[in-house]
């Protein structure tokens, strides 16, 4: 009996130890399950870092599911732009962007461009250059020999895009909606301040009036996006806010809240802002790059009335074939452009009857073309529209292609203009010149002009030049050196040599035939694409320029002022005594965003009564 009693004592102590064990370690629980709210309330764990990047908290959950919102609807919208932009890479003609940075020549490097968009080139490096700083002078709204340093965002701006940062410049529009902006900017240092003092017991009542006001706020901006839509009584809500957020800031706040809500700011904004350039940049380029609709009306139409009226092409066959007379060649797809380059040329010729034009054009603006001519004849001057995918050449599939141009972006170093431009655009020949010699055969001296070409004086003389036996007459680019194009090989040209331009060039083709200078450029080009790695355009350029290597016969600048599709600061007096202005860059004169001042040069030898140009309505 004893022992039984002894046993069921023994069980029944360890029962109510077990029990007491229990009853602890839920009153444990129960007291931790108070204390960690609470110390979440009272802010402690703002004290406890933990290592990587800090994740930031919006102040409330409607203001989490807004920030999210935003940001991801942000970066949709971003990853579209980009995307779009891929897309329409192989529609828009493509520039090469060229970077140019100075280095040293025996430390040579290759970094890769990434296309986003718009087709780069792989950036080229360059020692620093003696920039030819004569030929463009500042004058600007008044201001004369005046340097305009850019700053460096701006200068970093035109490496990545290039023109597209010079027009945005000059055309910037004052800021429109100042006070909608006001209140946006006092709402996010309102709710910066506002998590801090609300954790003040003894300011309950600066609480309630930011709170309220941050309502307030929110509610105008839900209905107002425009000044014009804010309430009569703005001002004093104004005056309330500033009040509040002076009164905010006079308290010693935790700066770790405020810190991470400006970031928050900071993060939203700058992915606006990156949206927003990329979309800019995205329409500038797709209105340079695309034919105006009234252009395209105007070779419709053009084609159209070339079939009903049954025209009858009057060609002077011998004219067009005599290497005494004075032949120049245009090749262009833009009928405006085309009929522009003649008129100011014939205009300026004191015998246009000797003066004979051929212009090479495509399928598509064939017809087109030659009505415009026979509509609007240019004095006693022969006119020839050649379509140049019909002419019987050894190439089965020729295409027609414009002058390439390039873009040329200085990234650092001396090598810059007075201006300090980070951008130049340089033209050279295409595919399509270097059938010339083959389209006429029996030609000895023609003068290439480009499309985007105004003559200012008589052209004549131009036949009377001895090139010295060299092939092509150009003026010469001196802002950009051979040397600078890292991806040429170095022991084939002259470093310290300057770059030539297209855009008024005297080619002499029976000297041109006796070099074989096509042969050399096919060569070149062959070469070039079996190292593979680069664009067409790319090796295009290099063959260009391997091809004319010491075979350039240099004229005097005054013969021709190139960029007047991108340079906003040159002397007024520098271009009256131009006898040629080329138009070279994105902004074309014939387009709405061809720069002001100087598409007065331009339109003056358009020929606006036509009535073709008034029922397309073309105002360039």
């Amino acid at each position: 009996m004893k022992g039984g009693g002894v046993g069921g004592g023994g069980g029944g102590g360890g029962g109510k130890r077990r029990w007491k064990v229990l009853v602890i370690g839920v009153l444990v629980l129960v007291i931790l399950s108070m204390l960690v709210p609470l110390a979440f309330l009272l802010g402690l764990h703002n004290s406890f870092h933990s290592p990587g990047i800090v994740t930031l908290q919006p102040s409330s959950p409607f203001e989490r599911s807004r920030i999210n919102a935003t940001k991801h609807s942000q970066r949709d919208l971003s990853n579209r732009v980009d995307q779009v932009l891929q897309k329409i890479n192989p529609v828009l003609p493509k520039k090469i962007d060229i970077n140019v940075v100075p280095r040293d020549m025996n430390r040579t490097s290759i970094s890769d461009s990434k296309n986003r968009g718009l087709p780069v080139s792989p950036a080229v490096v360059a020692n620093p250059s003696h920039v030819n700083k004569t030929k463009t002078e500042v004058s600007h709204k008044g201001v004369q020999g005046e340097t305009v340093n850019a700053d460096e965002t701006q200068r970093t701006c035109q490496v990545k895009y290039g023109s597209y940062c010079l027009w945005r410049e000059e055309n910037k529009e004052p800021m429109k909606d100042a006070k909608v902006k006001h209140m946006k900017d006092l709402l996010f240092v309102a709710r910066a301040y506002y998590p801090s003092i609300a954790k003040m017991p003894s300011q309950s009542k600066l609480t309630r009036d930011m709170k309220q006001n941050i309502q307030e706020f929110e509610r105008i901006l839900i209905v107002s996006s425009a000044d014009a839509d804010l309430p009569p009584q703005v001002d004093k809500k104004f005056e309330k806010m500033e009040a509040v957020i002076a009164k905010a800031k006079s308290f010693p706040v935790d700066c770790n809240n405020v810190d991470k809500k400006l970031r928050q700011i900071l993060d939203l904004t700058e992915d606006e802002a990156t949206f927003h350039m990329k979309q800019s940049v995205f329409l500038y380029q797709l209105a340079v790059h695309t034919m105006p609709k009234s252009l395209h009306c105007l070779s419709m139409r053009l084609t159209v009335e070339y079939f009903k009226s049954g025209s009858v092409d009057v060609e002077d066959n011998e004219k067009f074939s005599d290497p005494s007379l004075l032949h120049f060649v245009i090749i262009s797809d833009n009928i405006l452009a085309s009929s522009v380059v003649i008129n100011s040329t014939v205009l300026h010729a004191r015998e246009s009857k000797n003066f004979v034009f051929h212009v090479l054009t495509n399928e598509q603006n064939y017809f087109a073309m030659k009505q415009w001519f026979i509509r609007n004849p240019c004095k006693q001057a022969a006119i020839q529209v050649l379509n140049i995918e019909k002419l019987e050449l050894d190439n089965s599939d020729v295409k027609l292609s414009l002058p390439a141009e390039f873009r040329v972006s200085f990234l650092s170093g001396d090598n810059l203009t007075s201006q300090g431009k980070r951008t130049h655009y340089l033209s050279l020949f295409s595919q399509s010149h270097y059938l010339l010699p083959k389209i006429f055969h029996k030609l000895k001296k023609v003068v290439i002009l480009d499309h985007d070409v105004v003559v200012q004086r008589d052209l004549s003389p131009l036949w009377e030049l001895d090139m010295e036996g060299k092939v092509n007459g150009a003026v010469k680019e001196c802002s950009v050196r051979l040397g600078q194009l890292k991806s040429l090989k170095r022991e084939s040209f002259d470093a310290n040599a300057c770059l030539w331009m297209s855009g008024l060039n005297v080619i002499d083709l029976a000297r041109w035939r006796e070099l074989g200078v096509s042969e050399t450029y096919q060569k070149f080009y062959k070469q070039q694409m079996s190292g593979g790695g680069e664009s067409r355009e790319a090796i295009a350029l290099q063959a260009s320029l391997l091809t004319f290597q010491d075979k350039v016969y240099a004229l005097d600048d005054k013969w021709a002022l190139s960029g007047l599709g991108y340079d906003y600061y040159i002397n007024t007096q520098t271009i009256k005594n131009a006898a040629t202005l080329h138009y070279n860059g994105n902004m074309k004169p014939w387009l709405e965003l061809g720069i002001p001042q100087y598409k007065t040069y331009w339109r003056k030898h358009l020929n606006r009564e036509d009535r073709f140009l008034s029922d397309c309505n073309v105002n360039p």
